[in-house]
């Protein structure tokens, strides 16, 4: 009381998820990297922090799905399916580092795809 700053605490169900790494390694899931990664792909946009932890929310809803392992592979894709409707540049940045993109031939191509898809 007396900083007389205001606490909170958000309560989320637990998820006890296995990501399975592209090596075959795995480790506990840790709904952190989802949120650092949207954050990310979305600085400077104009997405709230509040839409960047709805999203994550959302992703990890979906997870729980897919029982008790889940590939990162299959993480990166949720990630880029909701990125792709909430901001369509913070998803081609994201795409760019997720899937590699070499060259600007990718990233025309991606670019295209997304103007076919409106």
């Amino acid at each position: 009381m007396k900083c007389e700053k205001r606490f909170t605490t958000y309560e989320r169900p637990e998820i006890n998820l296995i990501v399975i790494k592209k090596d075959g390694g795995r480790e506990p899931f840790m709904r952190e990297k989802i949120v650092a990664g949207l954050t990310k792909a979305c600085e400077k946009r104009p997405v709230s922090a509040e839409r960047v932890e709805e999203t994550a929310d959302s992703i990890e809803n979906e997870l729980r799905k897919y029982g008790k392992e889940v590939e990162s592979k299959r993480i990166g894709e949720l990630v880029m399916k909701h990125l792709k409707k909430l901001d369509k540049v913070a998803y081609i940045r994201f795409a760019s580092v997720y899937r590699s993109f070499d060259d600007i031939t990718m990233f025309e191509k991606e670019v295209k795809l997304l103007k076919v898809k409106k």
